[in-house]
């Protein structure tokens, strides 16, 4: 068994157990499948704060994903339009995903290529800031369209 420390040594399980006995430390298995296994003399309890510390950083490096939605109407007039536009583009700049649906109400479901037009539209108008993950689909009263923004160098 190597016993890893300031410097490895090679000792027998019997002997690195009562080292660490005398040192008031738990004995560690470090890499069982090596040849010959290794182990650590250390403080069991702080070993595992400390791992439990390194993944709760990790975990809050990780990029969280936000979802922003913007909604339009079937009829939506330019102004209208420009003004949601403005508001795409700052949100993928920003860096969040960007889900947009046209809504039909009541009997508007007549007007689904204009929906279809509406979101292909905007998708075309912020193509320099996110890229299409998914075209435009109609589920119940709502057309959807899924604009991930492209990853900054």
């Amino acid at each position: 068994m190597i016993l890893e420390g300031k410097e490895p040594i090679v000792v027998t399980t019997a002997k690195a157990l009562s080292m660490a006995q005398d040192e008031g430390l738990d004995l560690v298995l470090i890499a069982e499948k090596a040849d010959p296994p290794v182990c650590k003399i250390i403080d069991y309890k702080k070993f595992l704060y400390d791992q439990k510390k390194k993944q709760k950083e990790i975990a809050s490096k990780a990029m969280k994903v936000v979802i922003k939605e913007i909604r339009f109407g079937p009829q939506t007039d330019d102004h209208d339009y420009e003004f949601k536009l403005k508001h795409a583009r700052k949100f993928l700049e920003d860096g969040a995903k960007l889900k947009s649906f046209v809504f039909f109400r009541g009997r508007s479901i007549i007007y689904k290529e204009q929906g279809e037009l509406l979101l292909l539209r905007l998708a075309q108008d912020v193509a320099d800031l996110g890229k299409v993950e998914a075209l435009p689909h109609l589920e119940g009263k709502r057309m959807f369209i899924l604009i991930a923004p492209i990853k900054k160098k």
